[in-house]
């Protein structure tokens, strides 16, 4: 019998790639020849990375493009840009518009262009020809081209020009190829997204803002803050035209970067002196809030925050009072005000700022008498009480007369007016509304001399860009990047793993010193003595006859190889993160041209450093205070600094900073962010909390934390709880670093792959700052026996890796990033809520997002080997909702949604997969 049915080749096999490739290639170039300029892929995942990759190379040699729609997300449309797809095609139709879902894979722009495909089967109705234009408008300012149907172009010239409009959006958008991004705030069937250019959304090249309004209804555009901090990159929003939209209305604006604030000279507030008891303030401003104790140290905040301002204010009597909010940029801008107004009990006032430029502000608190407003109060009381007298109206009259004699223009003339009124008054009644005319407190207001006034002490604020509050941070040995452990790996060859550890969603990519490394006392292998000339020692020797800490170790290459790495990791979206060792080998240049910036001993000996029972015998120690470091020394560091800095680096990890002094670290950081206000710098100080916060406070962006011990649910909760409700809160942002190359965690050592998992889960949901170690991914846990150190730890030799070894946590990482991008609710620690759960095994915590929309769900299994189960709240109360209502629930890393009904649920979890991240939403959003 013939052959029936349909025969269909299994294209990923390799025996299907030799035999059926090149005549499938064969075939598409007879296509070619016959005029054919493009073709697109249907289900292209089914024909395999080679076969994809030999029909599109055989299609570029004929200048022919490829075009294929991902299936699988972003992982797939990586996979067929990497096979050398041109383009990639993502439907669009108009339920999808209205319903706000429709971006997900023009997010996949980074990977390759995209074309917005109408679909014709769920665009507008023929007669809708307005949703129609808004639909195609859209896809042309969000892809970098459109498909249009035919049957859409089929009406003749309203068709035509329709399509010219979409054009010219096209090509006015055109210069932003880089990623498409959902940003928050948005509200009814307002789609809010930006545009970027390819590379790092935070390098300071502008962003192109595309408005949506898919409803029928006027729709209010968002505010600046929104937008400036989840572009990741300060904005000039000044001219930007944030009118609201009308119904159907695609706006493209084009934003430029925002200029930093490049601050002068401190300078001391002007604040009334006065002396002798009599002449002190009779009001008290006190219990201001944001402050930070202990000196003049900034309040830490990023661009696009909202400043909350609260102070307690009162003064004797019962007098009534006011209160002012002033606020400004420490480059010479004006004094800004609000008034304050009272909230809640016990004298407390509150109002608030925004901050829209980066780097340093400040705010004080004025208050003073107001007498006019105390007599009107007063007045009313009266008036309704039926006991006001002649003299109660002679009293306020009294008060005008003052603040006319003594105000001037408008004010004088409008108060002089009202006294005219006020002598012409038929009756009580008619001179009492004459008094509670609210144009006549504004005139008052405008007049008043402030009698008491007092101003609070200057409370400096810090904004800071976002990264030094939400980043997740990838840490690597430059020279383990090599297949062979005998070859010593170089700048360059770090550039072939940037695209994979850009995939894992990492933005920062930290190196420990890459300097000339020492020989005199090198270490071998585990930290031994007795090193093989082969070895390559310790990084954090730092200095040889090669240089110091302004050279490049010659094994890795030159400063031109820096400078191509640097520009590779932008273009992936990753910002390069430098080590700052402040310590020496005894090889070090300084010690020769320098002796005098360390400490000897009376024999000519230099003490190695220690942190017993750790011993560095191939390092010796700066004296920040010997007989030429002052000021020398502290110049050279700076300059080490600002060398980097030069060359495209803006964020460090500094070693160590606690052992060295604090009045160093407050003049440098300082000084270098006066120039540099986009300079971060990480404090990896495990030490007492008392330094580590003041730390923060003398200028540090960022820390190292407790959380590398903090295992247990308790402590978890008590640690966070601290750094959230309690001082620190304003200025110690704690970085989650779940091992590092010198802290193989005990919890990590015993607890296989679940324990890695559980530590990712935690560290990357608690706090907006997310570090790992590379080998953290791939599980890695062998330890020296009893010791909190990794066997054959790669501070001492080269470790090439395994990168697809089985067993890894890679796509839980994956995902763990992409969730904490989408949910500005993961980019912080301070909206950590804890939550009841019935099994000390088992921690729960929300984390409110900043528009109020949504509350990210985090249950994690603290037992890395067994199942644990409990039953746990919902807190439905935080979204006013009662104990027996019902919750829309979506589960994060699952992929899928129910309701739970009620307060109280049950869920059991098991060590293969020992977490779940849900979001909640209720139709009215959080209470």
């Amino acid at each position: 019998m013939p052959p029936a049915g349909e025969a269909i080749a299994r294209l990923t096999h390799p025996d299907a790639v030799d035999l059926l490739a090149p005549s499938i290639a064969e075939r598409l170039a007879a296509f070619t020849a016959a005029g054919i300029g493009g073709f697109r892929l249907l289900n292209p995942e089914r024909l395999g990375g080679r076969v994809l990759s030999l029909i599109a190379a055989e299609l570029a040699r004929n200048d022919v493009q490829t075009l294929a729609a991902p299936t699988a997300g972003r992982g797939s449309a990586a996979a067929l840009a990497a096979a050398g797809i041109d383009c990639l095609v993502s439907r669009l139709g108009g339920s999808d518009l209205r319903s706000g879902q429709a971006f997900g894979a023009l997010a996949l722009a980074d990977s390759a262009p995209v074309l917005a495909e109408i679909d014709a089967e769920q665009a507008f109705p023929a007669q809708d020809a307005g949703g129609l234009d808004m639909l195609m408008r859209a896809a042309a300012a969000l892809a970098s081209g459109l498909i249009v149907p035919e049957t859409l172009l089929a009406g003749g010239p309203a068709d035509f020009a329709r399509a010219a409009k979409a054009i010219a959006l096209s090509r006015q958008a055109a210069p932003y190829d880089g990623t498409v991004r959902r940003l928050a705030g948005s509200a009814g069937h307002l789609v809010m997204l930006s545009r970027t250019r390819k590379g790092d959304a935070r390098a300071a090249r502008g962003a192109l803002l595309v408005l949506v309004n898919a409803g029928p209804a006027e729709a209010a555009a968002p505010e600046n803050g929104p937008i400036i901090q989840r572009s990741g990159t300060p904005l000039d929003l000044g001219d930007a035209d944030l009118s609201p939209l009308a119904p159907g209305e695609v706006r493209l604006i084009e934003l430029a970067p925002a200029m930093p604030i490049i601050a002068a000279a401190p300078r001391e507030p002007e604040v009334e002196i006065t002396t002798g008891c009599a002449a002190a303030p009779r009001l008290v401003i006190e219990a201001v809030s944001p402050r930070v104790e202990g000196g003049d140290f900034a309040v830490k905040r990023v661009v696009g925050d909202t400043v909350a301002v609260s102070a307690a204010v009162f003064a004797d009597g019962h007098e009534q009072l006011a209160a002012e909010l002033r606020w400004r940029s420490l480059d010479g801008q004006d004094w800004q005000t609000m008034r304050m107004r009272a909230v809640g009990k016990n004298d407390l006032w509150g109002g608030e700022f925004s901050l829209e430029r980066l780097g340093p502000h400040e705010f004080v608190i004025e208050a003073w008498l107001d007498r006019f407003g105390g007599f009107r109060r007063d007045f009313v009381k009266k008036l309704d009480a039926g006991v006001a007298q002649p003299v109660d109206h002679a009293d306020g009259r009294a008060l005008i007369e003052m603040a006319a004699a003594r105000a001037r223009g408008a004010a004088g003339d409008g108060l002089d007016a009202v006294l005219v009124r006020l002598d012409a008054a038929a009756s009580p009644a008619d001179s009492a509304a004459i008094l509670l005319d609210e144009e006549l407190a504004a005139l008052m207001d405008a007049a008043d001399d402030r009698p008491f006034r007092i101003v609070s002490g200057p409370q400096r604020v810090d904004a800071e860009r976002l990264a030094a509050r939400f980043s997740s941070w990838y840490e690597l040995f430059p020279r383990s990047m090599t297949a062979d452990k005998s070859q010593h790996g170089t700048l360059s060859d770090v550039i072939p793993h940037l695209a994979r550890i850009r995939d894992m969603g990492f933005d920062t990519l930290y190196f420990p010193p890459i300097h000339p490394i020492g020989q005199t006392n090198r270490k071998g292998p585990n930290n031994t003595l007795t090193p093989e000339p082969h070895d390559v020692g310790s990084p954090y020797a730092i200095g040889s006859p090669d240089g110091g800490h302004d050279a490049i170790h010659p094994e890795l290459g030159s400063f031109e190889d820096f400078d191509a790495l640097v520009e590779a990791a932008r273009a992936h979206g990753l910002e390069i993160a430098l080590d700052f060792a402040i310590q020496a080998s005894p090889d070090h240049p300084w010690l020769g041209e320098h002796p005098g910036w360390f400490s000897w001993r009376p024999d000519g000996s230099m003490k190695y450093a220690e942190n017993p029972p750790k011993k560095y015998q191939d390092i010796v120690n700066l004296d920040f205070y010997g007989p030429d470091a002052v000021p020398d020394l502290w110049l050279a560091l700076r300059d080490v600094v600002l060398l980097w800095i030069a060359h495209g680096v803006k964020t460090f990890r500094v070693d160590n900073p606690h052992t060295k002094p604090l009045p160093f670290w407050e003049w440098m950081i300082a000084d270098v962010r006066r120039e540099h206000p986009d300079a971060i710098f990480l404090a990896e100080a495990f030490t007492r909390p008392t330094m580590m916060y003041r730390l923060a406070k003398v200028g540090f962006s960022q820390s190292y934390t407790y959380f590398t011990w903090r295992d247990g649910k308790h402590e978890l909760i008590d640690y966070i709880t601290e750094l959230t409700t309690t001082e620190p809160r304003e200025f110690y942002r704690p970085h989650f670093f779940v091992n590092t190359p010198d802290i193989n965690p005990v919890f990590l050592q015993n607890s296989g792959r679940p324990g890695f998992q559980i530590r990712a889960v935690l560290a990357a949901t608690l706090s907006g700052l997310f570090g790992v170690y590379s080998g953290f991914e791939l599980c890695e846990a062998a330890a020296l026996p009893g010791r909190e150190e990794y066997l054959d730890s790669e501070k001492y030799e080269i470790r090439p890796r395994d990168l697809a070894r089985p067993g890894n946590i890679i796509a839980d990482i994956t995902l763990l990033n992409r969730l904490r991008r989408d949910h500005p609710a993961l980019q912080t620690h301070l909206n950590t809520r804890f939550h009841l759960a019935h099994n000390d095994n088992m921690i729960w915590y929300g984390k409110p997002s900043p528009d109020g929309d949504e509350m990210i769900m985090v249950m994690v299994s603290l037992d890395p080997h067994h199942a644990q189960e409990t039953h746990f709240e919902v807190p439905l109360w935080e979204f006013g909702l009662s104990d027996t209502a019902t919750i829309a629930v979506e589960d994060l890393a699952l992929g899928y949604r129910f309701d739970w009904h009620g307060k109280t649920q049950w869920i059991r979890i098991t060590p293969d997969l020992p977490y779940r991240i849900w979001r909640l939403s209720a139709p009215g959003g959080l209470a």
